[in-house]
């Protein structure tokens, strides 16, 4: 079970005579110009321990702490004498070029002089995200899935591909983030293969000089590997290591590993899906095998055109049926193609085509059959999988798509079971308890895992003096929140908010569409600039409102994680209501309905826990250095007045509460005022 501190223990592992990491820390800090915090001394002793011990740790790190520091140095101290290298994974492409570009370097050459060889480090990606030689210049099969109708769009991507032609005879890594500007998706297709395509590195002709195989050398001999979260996940759960050898593993922005995992499980099938696999497969069996496929793929399309979106719970007889059609045609081109590996090792180009072919055949068939196998469960609680539809776009058919109602048991058997992991982020203790995330990790039961299955939860802090620095305030005067957009009561509540703040507000709002809606009402009642997500970048959006102060920014989800903005720019966060998923989302409602099936509080479990989240995200927006002071504003009532209302406050940084409209424009007033 979790405690809530941990003692530091005497090293007596076979790294005794290399310095404590208190001395390291010492050392990492004083190098970089900073101070230690009694936060971040907690915390990689915490570390410290959980690598000795074998036991798993969860650590809650608030903004400032240095948790990097101080997840980085007991990981490189353990790499120096271990067999393998340490893993971190993160979710964003930011906190990965940071710890690159930033973080590891200064480290590596802060502590080289005390350890025995100076700290490597690698960065590696999935396959994707490496530009293929071989692929760039042999010409493989049509991979377009999208029907490009808009001449400009069709150029757009021409000059693209061009640009990548270019770049690929200049660039060292082939990393598709180096290219700058970046190329869309269709474009970047064209040069580029799955781990599942690739032909591999003994029989590609251009195996010897592959980007990614490069990628994985170098990571072989590094001490510390960056990743991501799916690659994390796809490393613990397929049946080929892509990851080097490794016994600890450090996540980072661990409030996204679920939702990351459950992107990489979650399969999905289309008429564009089938077709490609149809043109793949083309002249390498003969047509009739090829034409059952692509009426298959019409029959699929026709059904799926005229299907209303949502949920399926129950399998409807005529999509069963073409589901099997699908999944039987999509078999018959399987075994039609005979053996997996070519034997004439002298054409890789027609390896190519064929390793092509059956992967988008085994997407296909594999995806089919699991859909079929998401029903006929006699009770709920031994249904493993929710299928449903989305409606399709000018760009993009309608689909199916099929994710686990959990993947707790995925993670506690295939991440944690022979690793020793930390996952560390901001927020992690929801209503004040580790318990909740951990339950979804799988580190809540026992059953299955390996005995070394123990695990801490440990909260460290924040340099930051919330109470005296922030004031959490909370409309409770306002209706609840309705779903015909925002009622004047709220629009006017925002403009005396922002008026009181002289801008400098930075608006978090549950959908796209009520952050436009209030947008274009405010813009005629304010005399400060107000920009909105989707006018521009977000990049450049953000950078905007950080350089000029009066500026307002008004946006959703990716703004509730991703802005860090310090100094007087930002002295107001308003979020509009508590962000719940939609009723009508079929994941989270299918995640509901199956835990309170198994006699848990599905609401609690599910909705809470994600708003809790994001809630707690989203008010981390304020505080982000030490001067910085503000309010967070809830405009949603059912914060005060609702029956989990405790549990979502408990999951915030403990700012200073009041529902007193009149207290909070006036702190504004004088914050603007100094």
């Amino acid at each position: 079970m979790p405690t809530d501190s941990i003692a530091p223990t005497e090293d007596v592992s076979p790294k005794a005579d290399l310095p404590p990491v208190e001395e390291l820390l010492s050392t990492a800090v004083e190098a970089v110009g900073g101070v230690e915090r009694p936060g971040q001394i907690k915390m990689v002793q915490a570390v410290q321990h959980s690598i000795q011990s074998g036991d798993h740790l969860a650590v809650q790190a608030g903004t400032g702490t240095g948790k990097s520091l101080a997840y980085l140095i007991p990981s490189i101290r353990h790499a120096m004498t271990s067999k393998g290298a340490v893993v971190v994974s993160t979710a964003t492409i930011a906190l990965q070029r940071q710890l690159v570009d930033r973080d590891l370097p200064r480290l590596s050459e802060a502590l080289a002089p005390q350890l025995p060889h100076e700290p490597t480090y690698a960065i590696l990606k999935g396959r994707r995200n490496y530009l293929c030689r071989y692929k760039a210049s042999a010409g493989w099969p049509d991979d377009e899935q999208d029907q490009l109708f808009d001449p400009r769009e069709v150029s757009l991507t021409g000059r693209m591909v061009q640009r990548i032609q270019e770049w690929a005879q200049e660039t060292e890594t082939g990393d598709r983030d180096e290219l700058v500007p970046g190329v869309n998706e269709q474009a970047w297709r064209q040069f580029s293969v799955s781990a599942r395509e690739c032909l591999g590195a003994t029989r590609c002709p251009s195996g010897m000089e592959c980007f990614a195989e490069l990628a994985r050398a170098r990571a072989g001999e590094s001490d510390v590997v960056v990743t991501n979260h799916a690659l994390l996940a796809i490393d613990a759960m397929e049946d080929f290591p892509l990851l080097p050898e490794h016994e600890v593993v450090v996540v980072d922005e661990a409030h996204e590993l679920v939702d990351r995992v459950t992107s990489v499980v979650t399969g999905e099938l289309s008429e564009t899906m089938v077709a490609l696999a149809a043109r793949r497969v083309g002249k390498l069996i003969e047509p009739h095998l090829g034409d059952r496929l692509v009426e298959a793929g019409e029959d699929l399309k026709a059904l799926l055109a005229v299907a209303p979106a949502g949920r399926l719970d129950e399998l409807p007889e005529v999509l069963g049926l073409t589901l099997a059609l699908v999944r039987d045609s999509a078999w018959g081109c399987i075994t039609a193609l005979g053996p997996r590996m070519s034997s004439d090792k002298d054409d890789p180009e027609g390896a190519g085509l064929r390793k092509a072919a059956f992967t988008a055949l085994d997407e296909v068939h594999d995806t089919a059959q699991r859909m079929l196998d998401a029903f006929g469960h006699a009770e709920e609680v031994d249904r493993a999988e929710v299928v449903w539809l989305e409606t399709g776009t000018e760009r993009r058919p309608p689909l199916l798509r099929v994710a686990p109602l959990t993947v707790a048991g995925m993670l506690r058997d295939k991440l944690f079971g022979d690793r020793t992991v930390i996952l560390t982020s901001a927020t992690l203790a929801l209503g004040g308890a580790f318990d909740g995330l951990a339950r979804q990790w799988g580190l809540g039961a026992k059953e299955g895992a390996k005995e070394r299955s123990g695990w801490t939860g440990l909260d460290v802090g924040s340099p930051f003096d919330h109470p005296r620095s922030g004031i959490l305030y909370v409309a409770k005067h306002l209706p609840q929140p309705g779903r015909d957009g925002l009622p004047e009561a709220y629009l006017e509540e925002i403009t005396e908010l922002i008026e009181a703040a002289g801008g400098r507000t930075l608006g978090l709002f549950s959908s796209m569409r009520a952050a436009k809606a209030a947008t274009e009402a405010l813009r005629d009642r304010l005399s400060v600039p107000l920009l909105c997500q989707g006018d521009d970048s977000t990049m450049l959006l953000v950078k905007q409102f950080s350089e000029d102060e009066p500026t307002c920014l008004f946006g959703t989800l990716s703004l509730w994680q991703g802005v860090d903005v310090p100094g007087p720019s930002l002295r107001l966060v308003i979020i509009d209501r508590i962000p719940f998923p939609r009723p009508d989302d079929p994941l989270s409602s299918a995640r509901q309905r199956h835990v309170a099936a198994k006699g848990g509080n599905g609401f609690m479990s599910v909705a809470a826990t994600h708003a809790a989240l994001l809630l707690a995200q989203g008010a981390g927006r304020l505080l982000r250095s030490q001067h910085d002071k503000g309010v967070v504003a809830v405009l949603d009532p059912r914060l005060a007045t609702a029956r989990y209302a405790g549990f979502l406050r408990d999951s915030l940084p403990p700012f200073w509460p009041t529902n007193d409209p009149a207290k909070v424009r006036e702190a504004l007033r004088r914050l603007a005022a100094s």
